[in-house]
């Protein structure tokens, strides 16, 4: 980290995957620069926000001498007040990886060992416990991350959680002291909203590919007419991620003699099969958008004040870079993607297990009647829709005053990407609902070859959920074929 710009899948290699952090000898000097700018500012007695005063509405009260420590960790103790379930220890890690990018743009200043102190974190795998609720926009959740380094507060640690000192202690690490601008820096910035979003970016573009999977596989099922995804007909409406979907919609259904066979049986597919496309494609347009937001974010510089120049020729700059508002807006519109993606895969799945609509046995089972089949699974996939249609709602309009006043528009850029993965987890089981119906309705057409994708996705689901040949405890079932959309799905064998 540090000599290259940082993309959201290198966060995820780190943050859920565990990969180990390195940082370059380059961003440790810009580090140190910064830090001697500070020492410079200290020594001098000059105003500086955050680094000589008070911080908010009290950016005015000016401090001395071991006042300015105090005020750093006071700072992370008062501000470590956030409520709620704690945040995944693949969540936390990712606001972690965020916040040391931010630490090396290099205009932070806090001190080299403070950044050490985070690095071990993550590389030794102790994860601080932070509540889920308390942010209108940063502060919270990172004063829970950063008390860790103090030996206050829990931390998860080799399968178990136990007081952060005493993790500290098994790792041979002391609790740090911190100086001037330390505390301020650690809960400044974006970094919470950023790593969150990050994280989520990289499911979202994971479950966008697999909604065409699943798509496919009910389109299939379902007889779909092949001609609504001509390259040429796409063509003519050229966004981006239309071609993109055409082009993987051809691939997956390559080869089957059940789409060859049904060629004319209708004019045309309802709009949530021939669609696809189009819908599927605007959502992944809007991916692209709202990644390159994120991306730009992870790679900026976000703390206020920001210190430029050397120890020799520096500027203090007092400005709004924490403001997290690009980033609120892209989970917003990912929000409303995520949507879109699960609400037009239930209309596709409620088509699969209505026999009217099929010409398949009601509900997807050999015997309706004494067995209800896939009835209900509709119900649930239909349940989790309404939820996300709600949380598809804005949350960067809403607003509040802060501060005293000082902070008086906030992003509440958290609160977007913390709804964002609730989004995604909904979007998770109505895709897995869809992918079990539509496994279940290609059980009555197997006496024709399927397609090349929708075939090898029908045969990697039956590796681990049987045929539902009656009814039996579907809960399971749901929770296997989640599972497997956690994991990529490639167009190539």
């Amino acid at each position: 980290m540090g000599d290259t710009p940082l993309t959201h899948r290198d966060l995820v290699a780190v943050a859920r995957d565990g990969a180990r952090l390195e940082i370059s000898e380059a961003a440790w000097a810009r580090i140190a620069n910064a830090q001697a700018i500070v020492q410079r500012i200290v020594a001098s007695g000059e105003r500086a926000y955050g680094i000589s005063t008070g911080l908010g509405a009290l950016s005015n009260v000016l401090l001395h001498g071991d006042q300015l420590a105090q005020l750093s960790r006071n700072t992370l103790l008062s501000h470590a007040c956030g409520v709620g379930p704690l945040l995944s220890e693949a969540q936390t890690r990712a606001i972690l990886v965020a916040a040391l990018a931010n630490f090396c743009q290099g205009y932070s200043g806090l001190q080299p060992k403070v950044v050490e102190g985070l690095q071990a974190l993550l590389n030794l795998h102790i994860t601080p416990c932070v509540p889920s609720q308390g942010s209108v926009g940063y502060l919270t959740h990172m004063a829970h991350i950063s008390v860790a380094l103090l030996g206050v507060g829990d931390v998860r640690w080799q399968g178990r959680t136990l007081p952060a000192s005493e993790a500290l202690a098994a790792n041979g690490l002391q609790p740090l002291v911190l100086g001037a601008k330390d505390g301020l820096c650690l809960v400044n910035g974006t970094p919470c909203m950023t790593g969150l979003a990050a994280l989520a970016l990289a499911d979202i573009e994971r479950l966008a590919d697999w909604a065409d999977v699943t798509g496919a596989m009910g389109f299939e099922a379902l007889k779909g007419q092949i001609a609504a995804f001509d390259a040429d007909i796409l063509a003519l409406k050229p966004h981006p991620g239309m071609q993109v979907v055409g082009q993987r919609l051809r691939s997956l259904l390559a080869g089957s003699e059940v789409i060859a066979s049904s060629y004319g049986l209708r004019t045309q597919d309802a709009l949530s099969l021939r669609s696809m496309p189009q819908i599927h494609g605007a959502c992944r347009d809007q991916i692209a958008h709202a990644a390159r937001q994120i991306e730009t974010e992870l790679n900026s510089a976000t703390d206020n004040p920001l210190l430029l120049g050397t120890p020799e020729a520096y500027r203090v700059m007092s400005q709004a870079n924490p403001h997290g508002e690009s980033v609120a807006m892209a989970c917003d519109l990912l929000r409303i993607a995520a949507a879109e993606l699960g609400g037009v895969a239930e209309r596709r799945l409620d088509r699969l297990v209505n026999p009217v609509l099929s010409g398949l046995p009601a509900f997807l089972v050999a015997e309706p009647g004494v067995n209800s089949g896939l009835m209900i699974a509709q119900y649930t996939a239909a349940s989790l829709v309404g939820e996300n249609r709600r949380l598809a709602q804005p949350v960067v309009v809403d607003n509040f005053v802060t501060s005293g006043g000082q902070e008086d528009h906030l992003s509440l850029g958290t609160t977007a990407a913390l709804e964002l993965h609730r989004s995604l987890e909904n979007l998770t089981q109505i895709l897995a609902i869809e992918y079990l119906l539509a496994a279940q309705a290609l059980e009555f057409l197997k006496e024709q070859r399927f397609g090349e994708g929708t075939g090898r996705a029908w045969q990697w689901l039956r590796q681990h959920v049987p045929p539902f040949d009656a009814d039996r405890f579907l809960a399971p079932d749901i929770a296997q074929a989640a599972n497997l959309l956690r994991t990529p799905f490639s167009l190539r064998p």
